[in-house]
């Protein structure tokens, strides 16, 4: 990719995110004065397309996305597609994630990691159920990468991450119609059908709470998640559906 398109972008996901939307936008600017931000947003609500139109900002660019299609998954994914530069940078709007994180990854990538993901070190930000509910998810996203014979991660359900976007450009358009694209956890669907011998990185951080705005967390993410880790995942969200019927 020619050096005029950049080197990295940033793409966050976004629905109804006016408390953090301007905010964080503001800060990776100052920060990453030379990267790109793709805000991908899923028709929000709100007043966030009007706040960063108001900051006019040089690369940024807002992206509302067809009703239809709605997901945080099918964001990033569309998102990667949308890309231009040799790398992006998938991270939550909410300030969960730390701006500092996005120079680690991007050096681990420059480094050679054909995809680099944040492992977080400390999940009390989750609560109690959902830090079990995760390290569950984890074991059976693990589970179901060990017998795909991929690599794996520390964290296979961060939505932290970066690659290649070559790369994962092409694993998208050859895969992402199996994808779970309504689904929160896009990272474990881009590790199931990555290439075999794909280089991972890794970089710690610590888990923050949200500045502002709701959690999209609800009992669909997590049949979700299940119905991503094969038949005895689909068979899980089944008789998790049925319970909570």
């Amino acid at each position: 990719m020619s050096d005029d398109k950049g080197t990295c972008t940033v793409i966050l996901p976004t629905y109804n995110e006016e408390e953090n939307i301007a905010d964080m936008v503001t800060l990776l600017r100052e920060m990453y004065p030379d990267f790109r931000i793709l805000i991908m947003d899923d028709n929000s609500t709100d007043r966030s397309k009007e706040l960063i139109d108001a900051l006019g900002y040089d690369n940024v660019r807002f992206f509302i996305r067809d009703p239809k299609d709605r997901g945080l998954a099918a964001s990033t994914c569309q998102g990667i597609l949308e890309t231009d530069t040799d790398y992006f940078i998938n991270m939550d709007s909410d300030f969960q994630h730390p701006l500092s994180a996005v120079r680690r990854i991007y050096d681990d990538l420059e480094r050679g990691s054909d995809l680099c993901i944040g492992v977080r070190e400390n999940r009390k930000a989750l609560g109690i159920k959902r830090s079990l509910g995760s390290w569950a998810f984890h074991f059976l996203a693990s589970a179901t990468l060990f017998f795909r014979g991929k690599k794996r991660s520390r964290d296979i359900m961060s939505g932290l991450f970066g690659g290649r976007t070559e790369i994962f450009s092409e694993v998208i358009g050859d895969h992402g119609d199996e994808f779970e694209m309504s689904g929160f956890k896009v990272l474990f669907d881009l590790m199931k059908y990555s290439p075999d011998g794909i280089i991972i990185g890794e970089i710690t951080y610590e888990f923050g709470k949200r500045q502002g705005g709701e959690s999209k967390v609800s009992p669909k993410v997590v049949m979700s998640v299940l119905r991503q880790c094969g038949a005895v995942g689909r068979f899980l969200a089944r008789i998790y559906g049925i319970a909570k019927k």
